[in-house]
């Protein structure tokens, strides 16, 4: 009996032994992807009018009227306020009273120097009182002058009572409501106009980010294949469909927070975009010409460190630290570490280690989607 239990524990063993070794399990994989790649520079800025002229009492008095809806267009020379004229008539009217009264005493001066110079040489009025008529009649001239001069400023003041929109645009809402003083000891802020078409879109460029622009050259900014121009990206996640252009870069870089800001300039015929509004702009820095692609999928993070599983010739699984770069649409560029043609896992990543044999299969075409283009930041 023992013998024969012996016999068969012996033989459930054996059997046990020869049973084969489990397959080796099943991952998606991938083939790296070479092509041209154009490199991006987004950056998050804010629109600003193209002009933003704050419209100011010039002339101190009383606030009469509003003559605008707030939040409108106005035209170039539309009447935006009026200041209460009476007290500034009237020193226009005694401004010009004054300018009389001198022209007559320059007159009378004239006379004066006129009568007294052929009398001199018949010694029958003193050189004396022909130098004092010449003096009168200096003292007279300019006395006049200074009538003008009085009267221009109160024709020139009694103009500021109607203030006008300096250029055509967007107007804002009123500081200050009719009834108010306005003008006294200084020039108060009224309301502000601001031009939007072209509306500037102001952004910050950092220090590193602008010796890369200056080492690729600025003038290849906005001449990318497949996209004429800067792209904005609105706030809501959608594409602005104007194209913009720099419009000026600034002298120097701000210490205080490290950034060179660059202003750049799009069409608003619409005036969909108002001062104010953020966003996101697509710069074109170069273009990177042979990159390589893999599916982000691929590629796994830790502190930092990224790396993908290259799956050999014969199936063998190695893990490889890689170098990533940008983002485009759902590929990650792979900067080094990689090779064309190879191939890496990009589904079961979590059933393998280095050095296994797998079973590679293609991966879905859904998840093949390697579109030319780009979505994701810049490096």
């Amino acid at each position: 009996m023992a013998a024969a239990l012996a016999a068969t524990l012996a033989a459930a063993c054996e059997k046990q032994e020869a049973a084969p070794p489990p397959p080796p399990p099943d991952v998606y994989v991938a083939d790296v992807i070479q092509k041209d790649v154009p490199v991006y520079l987004d950056l998050v800025g804010q629109t600003m009018g193209y002009q933003d002229v704050e419209i100011r009492a010039r002339v101190e008095g009383f606030l009469d009227t509003m003559d605008f809806r707030e939040g409108s267009f106005v035209r170039q020379g539309a009447l935006l306020y009026t200041i209460d004229p009476k007290p500034l008539q009237a020193t226009l009217a005694a401004a010009k009273a004054d300018q009389a009264t001198a022209e007559a005493r320059l007159a009378k001066a004239n006379n004066d120097v006129a009568r007294y110079t052929p009398l001199v040489p018949k010694q029958a009025v003193s050189q004396r009182e022909l130098d004092d008529a010449l003096a009168a009649r200096d003292a007279a001239t300019s006395q006049v002058e200074a009538a003008k001069a009085a009267v221009d400023k109160a024709t020139l003041d009694l103009s500021y009572t109607r203030v006008t929109s300096p250029i055509a645009g967007l107007v804002g809402t009123t500081q200050v409501k009719p009834g108010a003083l306005v003008g006294r000891g200084q020039s108060t802020l009224l309301t502000t106009v601001s031009q939007i078409d072209p509306i500037l879109f102001k952004v910050g460029v950092t220090e590193a980010d602008a010796l890369e622009l200056g080492r690729r050259n600025l003038s290849k900014i906005g001449t990318a294949p497949n996209l004429a121009g800067i792209q904005l990206t609105l706030s809501d996640g959608t594409v602005y469909p104007q194209t913009g252009s720099i419009y000026n870069i600034d002298r120097a870089v701000d210490p205080t927070t490290g950034t060179l800001a660059v202003q750049l300039s799009f069409p608003n015929p619409q005036q969909l975009l108002r001062p104010g509004q953020y966003g996101r702009a697509r710069i074109l820095v170069d273009n990177q010409a042979g990159a390589l692609l893999v599916p982000q999928r691929a590629v796994q993070e830790l502190q930092g460190q990224y790396s993908v599983a290259v799956v050999d010739a014969s199936n063998k699984v190695a893990f490889r630290s890689v170098k990533v770069g940008q983002r485009v649409d759902t590929l990650w560029v792979i900067d080094e570490g990689l090779k064309p043609g190879e191939r890496v896992v990009v589904e079961g990543l979590q059933r393998i280690r280095d050095g296994m044999t797998v079973t590679p299969k293609a991966q879905p075409p859904a998840a093949a989607g390697a579109a030319a283009q780009p979505a994701g930041e810049a490096k």
